[in-house]
């Protein structure tokens, strides 16, 4: 792996930049530390608005010519309201990346926000929450996360629907005033690029970005962790959730290739045993999410109302199961998965580009190629089961969606 090049100006502001010759595009991430956490508690939903009223218009551009200028650089991009930052990401062929990376300038430091605009946002707003209600499979996901977290990092970042209605513009521009600043802000580029050119241009466009007061926000009280919505299908949705070290904790590779052992493809444990064997649902599978100091294994199954109940338990059970052993052959399966992953991240600028910006902010550094490939090829069977003797899945949040709530078994779930 190419060395990766940071610089860190006095306002906070941190530049990571790998250059990638072999390739022919450019990608860069900006992490902006403005996520929905920040939302306050009557307004939920505000970071999600901001992140779609901040592309209305930007520096000398209206909202039409911001859009056509990034369309004729060809530039691929994304914004996201996350738990803790607002993130943008943007690729393209390499010659365009700082033209892009000028706009960019422009969005995060001089949005117009416009008062012409806010009516069709706030609908847009609104929308995703009425289509919430459509996917039965993401409202699901949306409550197992309410209730496995304290808010507000439980909170969905669509927000609740009276918030959004009653929010005004004037409370979106104050959210970003008080969130968007360069301490904390994280700026990532990777692709054929000069490390020497992009220091210059993102120091003539962001080293003079001032600072205003760091914001704050306050962990609630711990959910109820069972619950079950009734709705009047012939489906029943099920969410399993439990807890798992953070990323960069010395486990943390362990805890990846246990999931992996229960839901890293068709030869999996959740996918054989519950799907396959016994026929019981159409989906199942794990996956694991982390902040910086708490981690959890979210596991999901969709299945008929009249087969809920047995799925549940078997779920449950196959969970439960874990920590008594891990075959030689499933660490084999997992550990080709992760190289194969890895291998795919070096290959992509845009994916090289969030990497390093997520390893900078959980890590304070980028892990090196050898540090991975290290951490993979020492994956065994002990240590991973190891791992889950010291972290058993256990303590179980459930949330179930559809016509009737299902008898927990404590056994199991505890």
């Amino acid at each position: 792996m190419a060395e990766v090049y940071h610089t860190t100006w006095p306002n906070g502001l941190t530049l990571l930049v790998e250059e990638m010759p072999e390739v022919r595009t450019a990608a860069l991430s900006i992490w902006v530390p403005a996520g929905h956490v920040y939302d306050p508690p009557q307004r939920l939903g505000t970071a999600n608005v901001l992140s779609e009223l901040i592309m209305r218009g930007a520096g000398p551009r209206d909202s039409r010519r911001l859009l056509l200028d990034l369309d004729a650089l060809g530039v691929d991009h994304g914004e996201t309201a996350g738990s803790f930052h607002m993130s943008f990401r943007a690729g393209t062929i390499a010659d365009n990346l700082i033209p892009a990376l000028r706009i960019f300038a422009d969005i995060v430091r001089r949005p117009h926000l416009p008062e012409k605009e806010f009516p069709a946002v706030k609908e847009l707003a609104l929308g995703e929450l009425d289509s919430l209600e459509d996917e039965p499979r993401e409202k699901l996901l949306v409550e197992l996360a309410r209730h496995y977290y304290p808010p507000p990092l439980g909170n969905d970042h669509r927000g609740e629907r009276e918030h959004i209605e009653s929010l005004t513009l004037e409370e979106v521009r104050q959210f970003y005033q008080q969130t968007f600043r360069p301490q904390g802000t994280i700026i990532s580029v990777a692709g054929r690029v000069n490390w020497s050119e992009i220091r210059a241009v993102v120091e003539e466009l962001f080293a003079d970005w001032t600072n205003a007061a760091e914001p704050t926000w306050q962990l609630g009280p711990e959910p109820e962790h069972r619950a079950h919505l009734t709705r009047p299908t012939q489906q029943t949705q099920i969410g399993v959730a439990y807890a798992s070290v953070p990323f960069g904790q010395d486990d943390h590779y362990a805890a990846r290739a246990a999931v992996a052992v229960l839901s890293g493809g068709m030869s999996s444990r959740l996918f054989t045993e519950v799907r396959e064997k016994r026929g019981l649902c159409y989906a199942v599978w794990a996956s694991y999410h982390s902040f910086k100091d708490r981690a959890s294994v979210f596991c999901y199954a969709g299945t008929t109302a009249e087969r809920a109940q047995e799925t549940l338990e078997v779920l449950l059970a196959e969970l439960r199961r874990l920590p008594e052993g891990v075959s030689a052959d499933e660490v084999q399966r997992v550990q080709a998965g992760l190289k194969s992953a890895l291998i795919m991240h070096q290959e992509s600028a845009s994916a090289r580009a969030a990497s390093i910006a997520s390893d900078w902010y959980f890590l304070g550094r980028v892990r090196s190629l050898d540090e991975i490939q290290h951490e993979i090829d020492t994956l065994t069977p002990q240590r991973i089961v190891e791992h889950l003797r010291h972290y058993p899945p256990r303590n179980f949040t459930i949330v179930t969606l559809g016509p009737k709530p299902l008898h927990i078994p404590e056994d199991l779930a505890n």
